[in-house]
Order: structure tokens, then sequence, then C-alpha cells
């Protein structure tokens, strides 16, 4: 009995000891991420590259903590790598997806085709870059839903960067009835257009007419303004165009219905 207590003593000791290594290095550990993200806050390091290195030290120190207690538990570490290496490699093949996200995460720091911040369309999301993390890249959208998109996703498809540019181009269409003057329906337009203090005057506005719709004159309008300006535009074009028109006189022509619908 007493060769098995002498036994169990050094082993309790160094399950206890791993057990105070693990509590403490975990609140160590989490310590310092809350450190290093106020220091990574006011530093100068790009801001997308700030919360993927969070991640990689968070990850890289937990591996360091988990070798730690495996040496406190008398466990050769040298048998262990070994292991670990045929885990890993046998973990790499279960989880190509996540190392694909991965090489992707690192692929999208390097190439850089939106940066935090920047309002993006990629697929079916729509909204601004919050994070770029190791695995996954944040983004919110504008009715205030979070998205994680996965990195191996974003590198192997289209992005549309709305906002890393400077300026942009507002496109519109407005629809008159075939009876309406060409010419000043262009020129209502434009009073409209060169009323708007927000709106470019080089590149000079394009307006002409586009196309003859079924029951339609259809008119192309081409602005140019800031990014951040592009909504406000748009939105007060639509509205004030369509005062202007209802002031000249000018008719907007109901779109026809569908033989369906006229049925019902």
């Amino acid at each position: 009995m007493e060769n098995i207590i002498q036994e169990i003593i050094p082993i309790a000791k160094s399950l206890a000891g791993a057990l105070i290594v693990l509590i403490v290095g975990l609140f160590i550990i989490k310590r310092l991420a809350q450190k290093l993200t106020v220091v990574m806050e006011k530093s100068e390091i790009d801001d997308n590259l700030k919360p993927f290195l969070c991640s990689v030290l968070n990850i890289g120190l937990r591996i360091l903590l988990g070798l730690v207690i495996v040496s406190i538990l008398g466990i050769d570490i040298s048998a262990f790598m070994a292991l670990l290496a045929s885990v890993g490699f046998a973990m790499g093949l279960a989880f190509q997806g996540s190392l694909s996200n991965f090489a992707g995460g690192v692929l999208l720091l390097a190439t850089r085709p939106f940066a935090v911040g920047d309002t993006v369309e990629t697929g079916d999301v729509f909204g601004t870059v919050k994070g770029i993390k190791i695995l996954y890249t944040e983004i919110h959208t504008f009715d205030n839903k979070v998205i994680f998109v996965p990195n191996g996703n974003l590198a192997n498809t289209a992005i549309t960067n709305l906002t890393r540019n400077e300026e942009r181009r507002v496109d519109f269409k407005f629809n008159v009835g075939y009876e309406s003057d060409i010419k000043k329906v262009k020129k209502v337009i434009k009073e409209v257009v060169d009323r708007h203090e927000l709106i470019f005057e080089e590149p000079e506005p394009f307006i002409r007419m586009w196309e003859h719709g079924d029951n339609e004159l259809v008119f192309f309008v081409r602005v140019w303004c800031k990014t951040e300006d592009y909504w406000t535009i748009y939105y007060d074009l639509m509205e004030e165009v369509k005062e202007a028109f209802d002031k000249a006189g000018i008719n907007i022509p109901y779109p026809q219905l569908d033989v369906h619908m006229k049925q019902k």
C-alpha cells in the first residue's frame, strides 16, 4: 500500500502542477491578449494586420503553454513532438478547409483587395469590413447583421470594393412619355444636376436619351461625386427630378401591367 502511495504522490504532484500552470497560463494569455489589443490600437500597424496578429499570437501562446504542461507531466517532448507531427498531419487532412482559410487570410493581407473600414460586396454579402481574422473576415451589414466569411472563399471569388476610390460615378435612368420634348427633358434634368452642390462639374455630367422603350423614352444620366456622397446624390436626384418633371408638365408613364395581372 505504501509503495502505491509513494508512486501516486509524484504523479499527483505533477498533475497538480500542470493544472496550476494551465490555469495561470490561460489567465496570463488572456491578459496579454487584452494588453496586446490595446497596444495594437495605439500603434501605427496596419488595421488589417491587427486582428490577424492577435489571433496568431493567441494560438502560438496556447501551443507553447501546452508544451510546458507536457514537460511538467514528464512526457518526453521529442516523442510528443513526433506524435504531434503525426496528429498534425492527420488533422491537416481532416481540416483542409481551415488550412485553406488560413492561407486565404495570408493572401488577403498580402494582396489587400480591401481594408478594414471598406464597404465590399462579395456573393450575397454586402457590408463594411470590421476585421480580417486568422480564418475568417468579419463583415457588418447595413441592417446591423454580423457575417463571418471564410477567408478561403474570399480569396477565390470576385470582390467589389465600393469605397477604395475617392470618387464614384452615379448612374440614373429616367423614363418619360413619347410625347415629351427631348430638349426640354434634357434641360430640366440638367438644371437639377447643376443645382446640386455635391456633384462635380468635371467630369462633366452626361445626359442623353438612352433607348426607345415599349411605352416610354429612357434617358441616361451619369454624374461624378465623392464616394461618401454617392447615396446622398442618388436619393436627392431621384426625388428632385420627379418634382422637376411634375412642375414642367413632363409625363412619367406608368409601367405596363403584365397580361396575367390585367386578367386578375
